[in-house]
């Protein structure tokens, strides 16, 4: 069982940053493959970032390829995204998500845990 705490959300102006963190607790966390999602008013979930538990290798989505940045401290446990040149398109609610399996980084089904989410505003 892997229990996900999201924070670092908020209001900000376009082209601004925030950096996202995701809290984990539970087992073999290290093992886990760790991606970050978003959901904006009237649309459907989507990928925007993972990262993989062996190498630490990162995909991300072309819409925030270049501007976000995602990385993980296994010893802390811990899951962030970096997001700069933030656009109002990003506005959405960002979730944290862990998938054991690692078989399909970018989709939803993939996961078996899923955090509450974080608000993340962009406007002037």
């Amino acid at each position: 069982q892997v229990q996900l705490v999201e924070s670092g959300g908020g209001l900000v102006q376009p082209g601004g940053s925030l950096r996202l963190s995701c809290a984990a607790s539970g087992r073999d966390f290290s093992y886990y493959t760790m991606g970050w999602f978003r959901q904006a008013p009237g649309k459907e979930r989507e990928f925007v970032a993972g990262i993989s538990w062996r190498r630490g290798t990162t995909y991300y989505a072309d819409s925030v390829k270049g501007r976000f940045t995602i990385s993980r401290d296994n010893a802390k446990k811990m899951v962030y995204l970096q997001m700069n040149s933030l656009e109002p398109e990003d506005t959405a609610v960002y979730s944290c998500a862990a998938d054991l399996s690692g078989s399909g980084i970018h989709e939803i089904g993939s996961y078996d845990y899923w955090g509450q989410g974080t608000q993340v505003t962009v406007s002037s």
